[in-house]
């Protein structure tokens, strides 16, 4: 599902990844940990194509991805590639079906359609009665399902997440880390989780760490 080679990053005269190697697998969770700065959110940003490389190879499902023109890599990301990244960064003004929603707009999906896509994901996240409601009038876990949700509506073949838990409380975090693996249980998408949650990592197919630049599991 993905393959990444020699992915090198360097800020300036700091070299923060350092020729990294990654390989994962159709419906596969894979955890990376590692102290805060190691280059773990760099990485996650690279390998969801948010950012480019300054060496190596990135192929999603097949396709090498810094081949691709910034448009048709925009494209190609919004259909293949979900977030959730720690703070939701839903929409304020726009309900939690509107939110779901936007990336199926974005790539221009028929209005109707999309709304039944969008209930029906919020019915099998228990957020139904949710539909209507801002993001204000929710709690966090809450709008982080819903978040999670609007990485699912255009049914991508990974999802990157970014400390998903690491703003919600004990009971919404181990709510979280469930659904994950629920939906790939449910559904078959891969998940790449950077996280500092040794209990999620743990939870995870594969524990990989980010040490010096590299990534050692």
């Amino acid at each position: 599902m993905l393959q990444a080679n020699n992915i090198t990053k360097s800020y300036g005269t700091l070299q923060v990844l350092k020729g990294v190697d990654l390989q994962i697998g159709k419906g596969e969770v894979v955890s990376i940990v590692g102290k805060s700065g190691a280059g773990k959110s760099t990485l996650l940003h690279i390998l969801g194509t948010l950012d480019r490389p300054d060496g190596g190879t990135l192929a999603i499902g097949g396709q090498d991805v810094f081949g691709l023109g910034e448009r048709q890599l925009a494209a190609f990301r919004n259909k293949e590639v979900g977030f959730v990244f720690q703070f939701h960064h839903l929409l304020p003004e726009f309900t939690a079906l509107e939110n779901v929603c936007i990336p199926a707009y974005i790539n221009k999906a028929p209005v109707e359609a999309t709304e039944k896509k969008a209930l029906g994901l919020l019915r099998y996240l228990g957020l139904e009665d949710r539909a209507e409601h801002k993001p204000n009038q929710m709690s966090g876990g809450e709008q982080q399902r819903i978040a999670v949700a609007r990485a699912l509506i255009n049914d991508p073949a990974i999802v990157f997440a970014d400390e998903p838990s690491g703003n919600l409380d004990s009971a919404s975090s181990e709510e979280l880390h469930s659904l994950l693996f629920k939906l790939r249980d449910d559904f078959g998408q891969s998940f790449i989780i950077v996280t500092h949650n040794e209990e999620l990592a743990r939870m995870s197919d594969r524990r990989l760490e980010m040490v010096d630049g590299v990534l050692k599991g």
